[in-house]
């Protein structure tokens, strides 16, 4: 399908200049049954990925931790309007691994005024924050019992400023869905977590 095509094509014509080049391996979401996916997937008319892309340096990509810090100076097209024509709403799915479909849903109209659609920082920044909520739910969980350890998220884990925001696609009618690439080595964050995990000794 058209739109998996655009989720996997990311990866390769992203410009990379910060952080690493791996991904959050998510899978995609879909509806669970033939007839919903039919109905929100094939006779949809699903929108073009959202990009984020950013200056000094050039990339596609903006930190987590900078968009909730308002460190937005360097994205890009930052005020244009986003989900024209969707609605007043939509879900951020989440498909992270070792961990439960996760959805939220944000707002896709500015309601003050001058009403209109919500730019691409405010879009940024709900994504921010959805991200944010799901490392805080999910930090209590445990995960999947045949889950890869390396995707934990928590404190001592994967947390936000461990991430960068690199584009958004509609996988589904009203669903989409991020791709996050990691802006620290995996080998650093297991790093964190041993340290955390390790005892400590008192010396006399």
């Amino acid at each position: 399908m058209d739109h998996v095509v655009k989720w996997k094509a990311i990866r390769d014509q992203a410009i990379i200049a910060t952080g690493t080049t791996v991904y959050i391996p998510q899978s995609i979401y879909q509806p669970y049954t033939e007839a919903d996916r039919v109905r929100y997937i094939g006779k949809a008319d699903l929108k073009e990925p959202i990009i984020f892309k950013a200056a000094h340096p050039d990339q596609w990509g903006i930190a987590l931790d900078d968009i909730l810090k308002a460190k937005m100076k360097d994205l890009l097209d930052k005020d244009d309007n986003m989900f024209e024509d969707c609605g007043l709403s939509v879900s951020i799915r989440l498909q992270w691994p070792g961990y439960r479909s996760w959805t939220r849903q944000i707002p896709t109209m500015n309601f003050k005024s001058p009403k209109g659609p919500i730019t691409r920082a405010k879009l940024a920044l709900n994504i921010a924050n959805c991200v944010k909520r799901f490392i805080e739910d999910k930090e209590k969980e445990r995960m999947e019992m045949e889950a890869d350890r390396r995707w934990r998220v928590g404190a001592r884990n994967i947390r936000m400023e461990d991430l960068i925001l690199v584009s958004l696609h509609n996988i589904s009618k009203g669903s989409w869905q991020p791709q996050l690439r990691l802006r620290t080595p995996l080998n650093e964050i297991q790093l964190r977590r041993s340290q955390a995990q390790a005892p400590y000794f008192i010396t006399y």
